[in-house]
């Protein structure tokens, strides 16, 4: 995958000055020739010396034309996206804290589960890696911004407490974890453990929809771990209720693909941890960004130096 995007895509508006270089070139060259003409001996000389007096410069246009296009793409702040193998990411770990992930069919229950294998994966993380953490239910809380100090990730994670606040908001919390990754140049990753049940969606049917076009826009990759069972009881009630607990993959499965990420499924630990370690494996390849703006400026200086140099050799006029 290439893509190209622009940080001041409104300055592409200067691509329309091209054209109009296009053209005064030509409306130049004929009124110079118009000039050449008035001379009487203009078509003598030419006879002489078999060559045309009055040349099209085409080279020196296309130089023209292609610093010019080089300096607009540089001042629009062009930036390249491409697939690429790099060991170098950035997490945000996004913990659901909602009520259902108190549930206890994958033991001792989902949240412990999940923040116990959770504190692992941090722990096999390259040390210049810098993890964020959200947690999530009804609201998303920034437990932290991405940083380096593994223990003091792990602390955090551990630390986390199921919400009070009700519902599940999965599309906040792709927005917010993908804010805490916006100033990352390296690649961006998501990883979201939840046992997939967004109870937002029912009022906003678009949410998702527009939480996952945030992400792609800005090139991050949501990885999704569902864990739960539709058979184990819900946590917060006795058992004597008989009311089996809630898990929807369908809604993380579409949220990876859509954003090139990866979906696994765990309904105990073992499982779980196996999910950690194959995102681990696949964060080798991630959309990784080159700025262009400093190539793109040489480039150019490099084209008005050669213009300059054939202007005053080859193409030089006598006086």
């Amino acid at each position: 995958m290439i893509q190209f995007t622009f940080q001041n895509s409104q300055d592409l508006w200067f691509l329309l000055a091209l054209p109009l270089l296009f053209l005064a070139h030509f409306y130049f060259l004929r009124h110079a020739k118009r000039q050449a003409l008035a001379f009487a001996n203009f078509r003598a000389l030419k006879r002489v010396t078999g060559t045309n007096l009055i040349t099209r410069n085409y080279l020196l246009l296309v130089l023209r034309l292609a610093a010019l296009l080089l300096l607009i793409l540089a001042v629009s702040g062009a930036t390249l996206w491409y697939t690429g193998k790099s060991n170098r990411n950035d997490f945000v770990v996004a913990i659901d804290t909602s009520a259902s992930m108190s549930a206890q069919d994958v033991l001792p229950t989902r949240i412990d589960a999940a923040k116990s294998d959770a504190q692992l994966f941090v722990d096999s993380l390259d040390s210049e890696t810098n993890v964020g953490v959200v947690s999530f239910a009804g609201v998303s809380l920034i437990e932290t911004v991405p940083i380096q100090d593994k223990a003091k990730v792990k602390s955090i994670i551990n630390g986390i407490q199921l919400q009070e606040a009700g519902g599940t908001d999965i599309p906040a919390a792709i927005i917010t974890s993908t804010n805490l990754l916006l100033d990352n140049s390296k690649g961006r990753s998501i990883i979201m453990i939840t046992d997939g049940s967004n109870t937002i969606e029912t009022f906003l049917d678009s949410s998702m929809q527009r939480a996952v076009q945030y992400a792609q826009e800005h090139h991050v990759a949501v990885d999704t771990i569902g864990i739960g069972t539709n058979e184990g009881p819900i946590g917060y009630l006795p058992t004597y209720y008989n009311v089996s607990s809630v898990y929807n993959g369908d809604n993380l499965k579409q949220i990876a693909n859509a954003t090139g990420g990866v979906y696994a499924h765990a309904d105990n630990s073992d499982q779980l941890l196996a999910a950690f370690q194959q995102i681990a494996d696949n964060t080798n390849e991630q959309l990784l960004q080159r700025d262009l703006r400093a190539p793109f400026l040489l480039i150019a200086l490099i084209l008005i130096f050669a213009e300059w140099i054939l202007v005053n050799t080859r193409f030089r006029v006598l006086p």
